[in-house]
């Protein structure tokens, strides 16, 4: 019923950027947040930056002001500007939303798209 397309994903080289972008599709009435999660092989799938429909942000302390996240509300649609990449940003990154439930609220993923930094 509800799906997350993304898109922006590839190679860059360190020091590079990439923009990667995502849109909700699908019986939405409302979006609590929108987020971005990374996995690397061998650890677990980290927070990467989220945001709320009111436009507060959080990130991960490895971000350290390179990336920057956006919503567009009336698109359903958030985004991650990455700068100055790093081969460490290297993973799959996968966008995240929290819809509410009748009794609380329910997280839905996409499929993950690959970024690779080169060095």
């Amino acid at each position: 019923q509800v799906q997350l397309v993304e898109s922006g994903g590839g190679l860059v080289q360190a020091g590079g950027s990439l923009r990667l972008s995502c849109t909700a599709s699908g019986n939405i009435v409302s979006i609590n947040a929108m987020g971005w999660y990374r996995q690397a092989p061998g650890k677990e799938r980290e927070l990467v930056a989220r945001i709320v429909s009111g436009g507060r942000t959080n990130y991960a302390d490895f971000v350290k002001g390179r990336f920057t996240i956006s919503r567009d509300n009336a698109k359903n649609m958030v985004y991650l500007q990455m700068n100055s990449l790093a081969p460490e940003d290297t993973a799959v990154y996968y966008c995240n939303t929290v819809l509410p439930t009748l009794d609380g609220f329910r997280g839905y993923w996409g499929q993950g798209n690959q970024v690779t930094v080169s060095s």
